[in-house]
């Protein structure tokens, strides 16, 4: 009988880290460019914050997360082959995605767009899933 977490062993680890990473990066980016132009300029801050106000907030984060995971499976698709990407693939893609959130949210850089939550981890599912459906099989 085989260990239940050899189907784990097998996946592309290195390879969804390092596209995991990229997208954190470039959201990183995105996030201290954002930052810094909302801190410039008084009427950019303004809109911001009605943007993140409590009616339409929580549908830009969740906008952004999926937004995030459909960024990793496109980079993905991207870097490697097209047979790269399976269900169990996205799945650790989407662990991936979070773990590199994880990390963003535990540096001391500002945070606008995306930290680690629940509504994070439903967006970047939906996302994953939604741009990697080609890749169900």
């Amino acid at each position: 009988m085989s260990s239940p977490f050899q189907s784990l062993k097998q996946l592309p680890w290195r390879s969804l880290l390092q596209v995991a990473a990229v997208a954190t990066v470039a959201l990183a980016a995105l996030d201290f460019t954002l930052f810094w132009v909302a801190a410039v300029s008084a009427s950019f801050r303004h809109s911001l914050e009605l943007l993140f106000a409590p009616p339409l907030g929580l549908a830009i984060a969740l906008s952004v997360a999926v937004g995030f995971g459909a960024f990793g499976v496109l980079l993905g698709e991207q870097c490697y082959a097209p047979s790269f990407f399976n269900r169990s693939t996205l799945w650790a893609l989407v662990f991936c995605l979070l773990l590199g959130v994880g990390v963003k949210s535990l540096l001391p850089l500002p945070s606008l767009l995306l930290s680690l939550s629940r509504l994070s981890l439903i967006g970047i599912s939906l996302g994953v899933f939604w741009k990697g459906r080609p890749y169900w099989r």
